[in-house]
């Protein structure tokens, strides 16, 4: 087999040049994750603009160099309680099929590679919910990284499918 002098980088730097990278980010103590590809740009938290009789997740919207982006408070999407906002707390902005959507969550993480071997499938809990919208739990180390399909969660549609 001819090992190439990119793939001795790689391996020198710890990447696998067949994992997925994922944003990861906290929300209530816990860490969750989302394809890097879906990331358009973190921002601090700034107030949004409320929109009335919009649904209880949404908590406004944010004009973003004239693009209007729905927000979305994942503590409200989890059925979490409530938090204040703090200097951690950042919006996520995410292109979610084609639509520019952000997430507020408790503070992100970092940019990590996760090979698909350390992916375990998301476990069944017998009931739709946001159980439907995990992608699979990643191992990283001794620790789990809760791994969404932000396209799911958002939207109600499994990227999967709409791919």
């Amino acid at each position: 087999m001819a090992v190439n002098s990119s793939d001795i980088q790689e391996e020198r730097n710890g990447l696998d040049p067949n994992a997925d990278q994922y944003l990861t980010f906290t929300v209530a103590d816990e860490e969750y994750g989302v394809d890097i590809l879906k990331v358009q740009e973190i921002k601090g938290y700034v107030p949004t603009t409320r929109i009335p009789n919009a649904p209880p997740e949404v908590v406004g919207v944010l004009n973003l160099r004239g693009t209007i982006v729905p927000i979305v408070d994942m503590r409200s999407k989890f059925d979490l309680d409530a938090a204040d906002y703090t200097p951690f707390t950042v919006i996520v902005v995410l292109v979610v099929q084609g639509r520019v959507m952000g997430i507020i969550v408790d503070a992100v993480s970092d940019v990590i590679n996760i090979p698909a071997k350390d992916i375990e499938p998301a476990p069944d809990f017998g009931y739709r919910g946001v159980a439907q919208s995990l992608k699979g739990m990643g191992k990283v180390g001794e620790k789990l990284v809760i791994l969404l399909d932000i396209d799911a969660l958002l939207l109600g549609e499994s990227s999967a499918m709409a791919a």
